[in-house]
């Protein structure tokens, strides 16, 4: 049993030796196995404590501060790099090591890496860049080159995206400092999408522009602000190009809007009877008569006269000339039911409808209030609506499918004189103060109808209390156009 105690010691004895036995020296300080694995394990757990610390911070104390996810990651980044450099500095003096003795030896060594690891070191460049100057951060959705995803994290040699597919790819951090980069969630998180349509050629571009705007105000996806555009973009071999713009607010679902989008117009568009022509190609045939020759011969008991055979017109379907019911009704129809809209030219007609937007109503909602400011005028598009006097507690009228309301009140800038209940859920067409204003900006002339027809219901006027009674020096007419310019700035 001595023995072997004898030989455990002399063991251990050999292995102190060899753990303190110097392998080499760096200025004044001599290196042994023991110290540089002490140093190691010193790195390490310094290192462990600085990442504890950052994800602790990043999880606990930035999110209760109220910073985003991006601002979160990048200050956790920079604090952890930095806490593990101060530890490793203060390991590295807490064992001896004397700086100002390796300076010369640290130079030729970044010297000899910079040179082999150029690609690290620029990567490791970016990364600083991209944590301090911020141009992309984690959360944000870009695009660089081919690749398309949301940011998971930045690190210093390389970024890890997430494409829309759930792939994660690690991209090294120079390919965002030297390329493009499109970043769509950069300070505001809305964009636009495009989607390209083509028609045929015949086919009403004010009734494309209402089977446009519904389908994209029908997407819940899509902002109701900006508002939805449509643009005709020119004239094709074989259609008429349209582009529908929409504004969303998340980017990265983008694809699956478009799609959503998609399906809503074509469904849009088969209601409507607005066809999507195919690509067409004329043929023309030179030697018509040696092929009709050759027709005949073939078909003796067909021919006559060596003619070819008459070709009797297919007779062309009747045409339903019945009147259109309120539930076939174009909004160009509707409108032009508006009194103060039915001079309006088509191009007029179909800034409003762009302007405007459906709202669905459900059945017992107060749609506008009694004595409430006048800010929008509605058409009802399905459903029906009650006219009543809370004042009075009298009911006035009940209203259908293709009426409208609330014109007056906003024409004129004065609160509204009932209130309008919905009596079963109704789609109402909603105009609003401020998009009549850019109609009436564009279009000045229109400004000069709509006085017109004002100014020949005076009994309505002197009713609200806008038009004084007996004579005046300025005839209604004028009076309406003043006030006009006045409210809407024109």
């Amino acid at each position: 049993m001595k023995w072997i105690f004898n030989q455990a010691q002399k063991i251990f004895s050999e292995c102190f030796k060899l753990l303190n036995a110097r392998l080499f020296d760096i200025g004044d300080k001599s290196f042994s196995l023991g110290l540089i694995f002490q140093l190691i394990l010193l790195i390490l757990i310094v290192f462990l404590i600085s990442r504890a610390f950052s994800v602790w911070l990043k999880h606990r104390l930035l999110i209760r501060m109220g910073f985003d996810r991006g601002s979160r990651e990048a200050i956790a980044a920079v604090i952890s790099y930095s806490l593990t450099a101060l530890g490793c500095l203060i390991v590295l003096q807490s064992v001896g090591i004397n700086f100002s003795s390796i300076a010369v030896l640290a130079g030729v060594l970044g010297i000899g890496l910079g040179f082999s690891l150029q690609n690290l070191a620029s990567n490791f460049i970016s990364g600083l860049t991209l944590l301090f100057e911020r141009p992309i951060k984690v959360g944000d959705f870009i695009e660089v080159d081919d690749l398309l995803g949301t940011v998971e994290n930045i690190s210093i040699r390389s970024t890890i995206v997430r494409t829309i597919d759930g792939v994660f790819v690690i991209v090294p951090n120079i390919r965002f400092v030297e390329n493009n980069i499109i970043n769509w969630s950069y300070r505001d998180p809305k964009c636009c999408i495009h989607i390209p349509v083509g028609v045929d050629y015949g086919t009403d571009p004010i009734l494309v522009t209402e089977a446009l705007l519904a389908a994209a105000r029908m997407e819940s996806s899509v902002l109701s602000y900006p508002s939805p555009k449509v643009w005709f973009k020119g004239f094709a071999e074989s259609d008429l190009k349209f582009e529908l713009l929409v504004w969303i607010d998340q980017p990265h679902e983008s694809d699956p809007i478009k799609s959503a989008l998609h399906f809503r117009i074509e469904h849009e568009f088969r209601h409507r009877g607005i066809s999507i022509p195919f690509p067409q190609r004329n043929l023309y045939i030179r030697n018509i008569d040696e092929l009709g020759a050759l027709f005949n011969k073939s078909n003796p008991d067909e021919a006559t006269n060596g003619k070819m055979p008459a070709q009797h017109p297919t007779p062309a379907p009747p045409t339903n000339s019945s009147p259109k019911s309120p539930n076939n009704w174009t909004l160009r129809d509707l409108l032009r039911r508006v009194t103060y809209f039915e001079q309006c030219s088509d191009l007029e007609l179909r800034q409003l409808i762009e302007y405007g937007y459906r709202q669905l109503f459900p059945s017992g909602q107060v749609v506008c209030q009694e004595n409430g400011p006048g800010e929008s005028f509605y058409i009802i598009l399905t459903g029906s609506v009650e006219v009543f006097s809370q004042k009075i507690g009298k009911y006035i009228a009940t209203l259908h499918e293709g009426e409208f309301f609330g014109e007056m009140s906003l024409l004129m800038g004065t609160p509204r004189s009932a209130s309008v209940r919905t009596l079963e859920d109704s789609i109402l067409f909603v105009v609003e103060r401020h998009d009549l204003q850019k109609l009436l900006v564009g279009h000045p002339g229109l400004a000069d109808q709509l006085a017109q027809k004002l100014s020949e219901r005076q009994q309505a006027l002197r009713n609200l209390g806008l038009l004084p009674e007996g004579s005046s020096e300025e005839t209604p007419f004028i009076w309406v156009r003043k006030r006009l310019q006045t409210l809407f700035g024109i």
